[in-house]
């Protein structure tokens, strides 16, 4: 028996019925069957590939909602520091599998927000103010050397461009009166800046550590604006920070390694006083950061 693909089957179909003369049978009827169950093992084919691209969606759709309401409840303070939590219960409550609610656990745990036990399942991180303070130093310092590497290797003059044109809307956002000021469109200028700062980085191994430590609560670059809005005191060092923010791009773009590194850790610890604040008289704020519920609990 000889084997032909089905383009091949297709080919000699085509030729067998179309090319006929008098003493040959317009319609072969096997060769009809044959085209006929091609035709459906295709449509067979194009069903099933269909059907695992929607699943593939639909798993990642699963994920997405079982990380982004998981973190939002951890981040919002919803479970006790040190609380284990139920897999069971977060997928009936989420709505989802508990395939992809373990898959958004463990990007928690990567994150820092929740943490293994040792004797199995997993509960929200316990943290100090010694942990959050390591972490902003730990930015700080990656952070400082992402820049060193930017300004050793040189920067093109159209991404140094980019990086003064958010600066540019920053300082139009930042000359507004205390009551027009548009402070979460600030918040997205400031994490603009900061995304593309960090992609002047040659070193991917960087910039993903940047990233990662980042996540992690209360480390990010902007981590305390939210509490920042309602005192006065601390919005003047938005403009501390934005002087800070021309001073890195002009030390890359100088290529003078040394202070561009020094002026990115010394941005870092703009957060440390944040941190600093709110956990003494500006503690009535700190309802309104992201994640400071978890270091509150942890205090008392």
């Amino acid at each position: 028996m000889v084997m032909v693909s089905s383009s091949g089957a297709r080919a000699m179909i085509s030729s067998d019925i179309l090319c006929w003369n008098r003493s040959t049978p317009i319609f072969n009827f096997v060769d009809i069957f044959v085209l006929i169950m091609l035709d459906s093992s295709r449509e067979v084919e194009k069903r099933i590939h269909f059907g695992c691209v929607m699943a593939e969606l639909s798993k990642k759709r699963s994920f997405q909602r079982a990380l982004e309401q998981l973190r939002c409840d951890v981040m919002a303070g919803r479970f006790d520091s040190g609380q284990k939590l139920s897999e069971t219960s977060l997928a009936s409550a989420i709505g989802v599998s508990r395939t992809p609610l373990r898959e958004a656990i463990a990007q928690l745990v990567e994150e820092g927000l929740l943490e293994r036990m040792p004797s199995g399942g997993t509960r929200v991180r316990r943290m100090t103010r010694a942990d959050v303070a390591d972490t902003i130093e730990l930015r700080g310092t990656l952070e400082g050397l992402a820049l060193r590497r930017a300004a050793e290797a040189g920067v093109d003059a159209g991404r140094l461009r980019g990086c003064s044109d958010i600066l540019d809307r920053i300082d139009v956002l930042l000359q507004a009166s205390e009551n027009t000021f548009d402070f979460n469109g600030y918040a997205r200028a400031n994490e603009a800046f900061h995304t593309a700062l960090l992609a002047l980085c040659p070193s991917s191994v960087l910039a993903e550590e940047v990233t990662r430590v980042s996540l992690m609560p209360l480390a990010g670059p902007s981590s305390f604006l939210g509490g920042q809005a309602e005192q006065p005191e601390l919005r003047r060092s938005l403009q501390v920070a934005q002087a800070q923010h021309r001073a890195m791009v002009e030390a890359v773009a100088a290529r003078e390694s040394a202070r561009a590194e020094a002026l990115a850790r010394e941005h870092a610890r703009l957060a440390r006083s944040n941190l600093e604040f709110f956990l003494g008289e500006g503690v009535g704020q700190a309802d309104r950061i992201p994640g400071f519920a978890l270091l509150s609990t942890a205090a008392e």
